[in-house]
């Protein structure tokens, strides 16, 4: 490789690493707000809050580094151009092509990379993310409890307090408890309790102390209340996991093509398992069509130092179209089978276009063109 790639492609490594931080770190901080009352109101440990938050960032991978890498060309190029830079470089004979070369290789990188990505680490980061979102509200929706409301926990059972104390400590309780129909509904009055994690994990129970458990039995018309100084109450029910179905965006590109025959909603989505596969082939493409497009802006017709703020422009409302018509094509490909080809079209025309044009060939196309216009004048 030539000095002038290495250097280029520094540069544009330097800056495409530099934009894909600052807009991860913005994603960061609008995801990190999705868990924070999640966190704090169940009372999960810290470290629960940061790995939820970055379980959720490899899926928005697919849009952050096309975009840097986009941002990274154009100002490179740009820089180079009000410097003078390209001007010195294509005068010892550098088409538009060898000019790009150093882009195209880093956006073939990038879109290997996101291939990985999209195909099995996304998936799995966003599945391993709801399931630890459904274990922390299993395990801990008992201590959702909210102070001075009845609090309903599970099918018949309902939970009021008066205060929590900072320390964890329950005051003013009232569990009244119907769960089991073959017995008689019981209300559990105390001064005080604490809510504790069973031994083996799969449940809560509170223990309370200083009151009493109070049962009235219709049939016999008899009333029944027994004091205690302790007292134990399962709420095991609401700390229950169930097994969640996986949704297509949660599932390897392995999973995808091999659903589960077995299993009824596998079978009732095929067509998005369909969908799903052509998206993620197609998808990180763009990163490589958003390259070319912008090099294209840059390096096709004559330089100007006083500016290329229109060219720049052209080529951000074109990407901006693209990336939007790329979106609601997937969309509509979920409902009917038309749409699935111009998710390939929108992913390789505008590739082959740029290459087109940055080429010798369209080089000589543009000549002919400029020859038969000042002919025509």
């Amino acid at each position: 490789m030539k000095l002038f790639d290495w250097y280029v492609l520094r540069n544009l490594f330097v800056a495409t690493i530099f934009v894909s931080i600052t807009l991860t770190v913005v994603i960061f901080l609008t995801q990190s707000l999705r868990f924070l009352e999640l966190v704090v109101e169940s009372g999960a440990s810290s470290s629960s809050f940061w790995i939820l938050t970055f379980l959720a960032l490899p899926r928005f991978f697919e849009i952050i580094l096309p975009l840097s890498l986009m941002a990274s060309t154009i100002f490179i190029y740009n820089r180079m151009t009000m410097d003078s830079e390209l001007i010195a470089i294509r005068s010892v004979g550098y088409s538009p092509l060898t000019l790009a070369r150093p882009a195209i290789m880093l956006a073939l990188l990038v879109t290997i990379l996101l291939w990985s990505i999209t195909m099995w680490i996304a998936p799995k980061s966003l599945a391993n993310m709801h399931e630890m979102r459904q274990i922390i509200k299993a395990q801990f929706s008992t201590m959702l409890f909210r102070e001075g409301v009845f609090n309903q926990v599970g099918k018949g059972l309902t939970v009021y307090i008066r205060e929590r104390a900072s320390e964890g400590e329950l005051h003013g309780i009232m569990i009244h408890d119907s769960r089991e129909k073959a017995k008689n509904p019981s209300t559990v009055l105390a001064k005080r309790g604490v809510l504790i994690l069973k031994d083996d994990g799969s449940g809560h129970q509170v223990v309370v102390y200083d009151g009493s458990r109070q049962e009235y039995d219709s049939k016999s018309d008899t009333f029944h209340k027994l004091n205690f100084e302790r007292y134990t109450i399962d709420l095991s029910e609401s700390g229950t996991i169930r097994q969640r179905w996986h949704e297509p965006d949660e599932r390897t590109i392995f999973e995808l093509m091999n659903p589960d025959k077995n299993n009824t909603r596998d079978i009732e989505n095929l067509r998005e398992f369909k969908i799903e596969i052509h998206r993620r082939f197609t998808s990180p493409l763009l990163a490589l069509s958003f390259t070319l497009i912008s090099c294209c802006s840059l390096l096709i017709g004559p330089v100007d130092r006083r500016g290329q703020s229109m060219r720049i422009i052209t080529a951000i409302i074109c990407i901006v179209i693209i990336q939007g018509l790329f979106l609601s094509t997937f969309n509509l490909a979920r409902q009917t089978d038309w749409a699935l080809p111009f998710m390939y079209i929108l992913a390789f025309v505008p590739t082959i276009f740029a290459l087109f044009l940055l080429s010798g060939m369209g080089e000589n196309l543009r000549r002919r063109l400029l020859y038969v216009r000042k002919s025509m004048l």
